[in-house]
């Protein structure tokens, strides 16, 4: 059975125990991590793996002794309750061996769980549990968590009252974050919120979210758009000092514009466009403001300015790239003013 999205978030969160057999499989290691942990804590619950009702078989160990998994299946142990035998990083090469583990599975025998990496559409081990009837197969694609993932997690935290902008705001983190840093942004603001009833709020998402380097590249672009030309150097100096390339802060400034652009040309008015977008989200008051200030003729001349720097930047010019950057940079700031 295929589970996707949102139902196979329900799932790996409370896991049919009577099920033979899970597999988890993606290309990214820490959200197949994730899951994987979520599931076998479901099943097992916080003390199983003290308890020994966990037994852990790589993938390499089973490829040698294809006996393991048999044997870890229709183990007793010295404590009752569900048990769960995972096999991790598999491949199509162990499809016969697990194959054979859930073909002779019966009732009360160890949950199999199996984690694996990218798959495609004709393996052998992710085509053995799509089609099998008591087991389940869940793929992890290159898709952020979606709200009911977030709420699912801020609830387990602790937090059930959230206010619209910071589920907003999470919804868009969660874009441009790797799971596992956005799944520590949550245990931090589980951790800040601890004891506090009040719902959370955008503000609050915002401060605990963690700063990157593209957020000190969002700031010299806000700086230009604004109009702020005497902070545009000591910014750019700060990022050239980083490694940050003229021609990445020319393609960043590029997409800024553009988006303020759509946003000014939107028929419900610059704000409504800049909501629709997808923007940093602590951007978009600023955003808003900048595309009814630019208007769309002069946000076009910024556009056209920014695409010859960009071709100057490819070319074979001799000239000092950061230099050309930064010229084009404080002749958009001057423009706004």
């Amino acid at each position: 059975m295929i589970l996707k999205g949102a139902e196979a978030a329900r799932y790996c969160a409370r896991p049919d125990p009577a099920k033979a057999g899970l597999l988890i499989f993606g290309a990214d290691a820490m959200r197949v991590a994730l899951k994987r942990q979520e599931a076998i804590a479901a099943l097992i619950g916080p003390l199983g793996e003290g308890e020994m009702r966990l037994s852990r078989i790589s993938g390499a160990e089973l490829r040698k002794d294809a006996s393991l998994l048999a044997d870890a299946t229709r183990e007793i142990g010295f404590f009752p309750g569900q048990r769960v035998a995972f096999v991790e990083d598999a491949t199509d090469s162990l499809t016969e061996t697990i194959g054979a583990a859930l073909k002779d599975w019966r009732a009360g025998d160890a949950a199999i769980v199996v984690t694996a990496g990218s798959l495609t559409a004709k393996s052998t081990l992710k085509t053995l549990f799509d089609k099998h009837p008591h087991a389940v197969s869940i793929g992890l694609y290159d898709e952020p968590p979606g709200r009911e993932e977030i709420e699912d997690a801020l609830k387990k935290s602790g937090l059930t009252r959230i206010e619209p902008a910071a589920m907003a705001d999470l919804t868009t983190l969660a874009r441009s974050l790797d799971p596992g840093d956005f799944r520590q942004t949550l245990d931090k603001i589980a951790l800040y919120k601890w004891g506090d009833d009040s719902a959370l709020t955008a503000t609050e998402v915002g401060a605990m979210a963690p700063a990157t380097i593209e957020a000190e590249v969002d700031d010299l672009i806000s700086a230009v758009a604004d109009g702020r030309a005497g902070v545009i150097g000591p910014l750019l100096r700060r990022l050239e000092g980083q490694g940050t390339l003229p021609v990445t802060l020319c393609i960043m400034a590029l997409r800024h514009f553009r988006v303020l652009h759509a946003a000014a040309s939107d028929p419900g008015g610059a704000m409504s466009g800049i909501q629709r977008a997808k923007v940093n989200f602590r951007q978009k008051d600023a955003m808003g403001r900048q595309a009814q200030a630019w208007g769309v003729r002069a946000l076009e001349k910024a556009i056209a300015l920014l695409v010859d720097t960009d071709l100057t930047l490819r070319s074979s010019t001799k000239a000092p790239l950061m230099a050309v950057m930064e010229r084009a940079l404080i002749r958009l700031a001057m423009m706004r003013g």
